[in-house]
C-alpha cells in the first residue's frame, strides 16, 4: 500500500484537451482525506487466497463473507494467473466481496476507491492528460494498451511509476471504482466538494477508471471514465447471469483502497451491507 496525503486537486479534463468526453466536466475542485492504495492492481496470486479459501462459504445468501461461485470456463482467457498477473473478468460485486473478506481476516478496513480518489491518486500532483505530460511517446514507458500489450494484460509493476509509487494506474487491466457512473456528475459537484461519491442504486452503470489493455490512448487519460454495461456479460451462459464474473469485461480488474481514519468495527460492517450487493 502507497501512503497518499490528504488535499485537493482539480478532478475532470479541461475542454480543450484532445479525446476528453462531456461527462468529464466541467472541471472542479475537490478535497479528499488522506488514504493509502494499493501500488499495484490486485493479482490473481492475491485473489485466488480469497477463491480457495476453504473456511468461507461458497456463494451463500446469508454469510457475511461469501466467495465467488466457480468460473463457467477460464476467464484469464489464457492470459496467466501466476506471478504476478492481474485479476480480471470480474463484476464490482466480486471487487467488493474481496475487500470484505480482506478485513474479515485481517482486521483493517479495505474498499474500492471512489471515482475521486482514483483520480487524485493517478494524477499525483499533475494536471496533464497523463500524468507524466501530454507526450504520447512516452505512454509505452508507463502502460500496457493496444499499441504494446499484444492483446493481453501483462504482470503488474514491469512499467514506470508515477510520482506517487503506483502502477499501472493507466492500462492493462481498467479498475473498478465505488461509485454509480452519472454522466452529470461534475455538474451534481461543487467547487468545494470534500470526498465526493455517487452510492451506487443500480447494477448498471457503475464507474471504470484508467482504460485497459485493448484500449487506444485517449481511454488511459487520468480524466476518462467509463460506465459499465450488462453487455459486458453477454455470453455468460447461465441463467440468471453471473453476479460473480464477466465474460465480455476482461480487461477489468481492480485495486484496493485503505482510508487513513479507519471505520470502527460497527460502521465497517454497516458499509459492506450497504455496498456489497450487486
Amino acid at each position: 500500500m502507497v501512503p497518499v496525503q490528504a488535499g485537493s486537486f482539480t478532478m475532470g479534463s479541461p475542454a480543450a484537451e484532445p479525446g476528453r468526453k462531456p461527462a468529464e466536466g466541467p472541471a472542479k475542485k475537490v478535497k479528499l482525506d488522506a488514504f493509502w492504495m494499493g501500488a499495484k492492481e490486485v493479482t490473481y496470486d492475491e485473489f485466488l487466497l480469497f477463491f480457495n479459501d476453504e473456511n468461507t462459504p461458497r456463494d451463500s445468501e446469508v454469510d457475511a463473507v461469501t466467495r465467488p461461485t466457480p468460473q463457467y470456463i477460464d476467464l484469464s482467457w489464457g492470459m496467466g494467473k501466476q506471478g504476478g498477473f492481474p485479476v480480471n473478468s470480474m463484476s464490482q460485486y466480486t471487487a467488493m466481496m474481496y475487500c470484505r473478506w480482506l478485513y474479515k481476516k485481517t482486521g483493517i478496513f479495505y474498499r474500492l476507491p471512489t471515482e475521486a480518489e482514483w483520480e487524485y491518486a493517478c494524477r499525483a500532483g499533475s494536471t496533464s492528460a497523463y500524468y507524466f505530460g501530454d507526450d504520447l511517446k512516452q505512454l509505452k514507458e508507463y502502460a500496457w494498451f493496444a499499441d504494446n500489450s499484444n492483446k493481453k494484460y501483462q504482470k503488474t509493476g514491469q512499467k514506470k511509476a508515477n510520482a506517487w509509487g503506483l502502477y499501472d494506474m493507466l492500462g492493462n487491466v481498467s479498475e473498478w471504482t465505488l461509485d454509480e457512473y452519472r454522466e452529470d456528475y461534475f455538474s451534481a459537484l461543487t467547487d468545494t466538494a470534500h470526498n465526493p461519491m455517487v452510492a451506487p442504486t443500480v447494477t448498471y452503470p457503475r464507474a471504470v477508471r484508467g482504460g485497459g489493455y485493448l484500449d487506444k490512448p485517449d481511454a488511459l487519460r487520468c480524466a476518462s471514465r467509463v460506465p459499465s454495461d450488462p453487455s459486458w456479460n453477454k455470453r455468460d451462459p447461465q441463467m440468471p447471469k453471473s453476479k460473480w464474473w464477466l465474460t465480455d469485461a476482461m480487461a477489468v480488474g481492480f485495486r484496493v483502497v485503505r482510508p487513513l481514519k479507519a471505520p470502527t468495527a460497527e460502521e465497517a460492517e454497516a458499509f459492506y451491507a450497504k455496498y456489497c450487493h450487486e
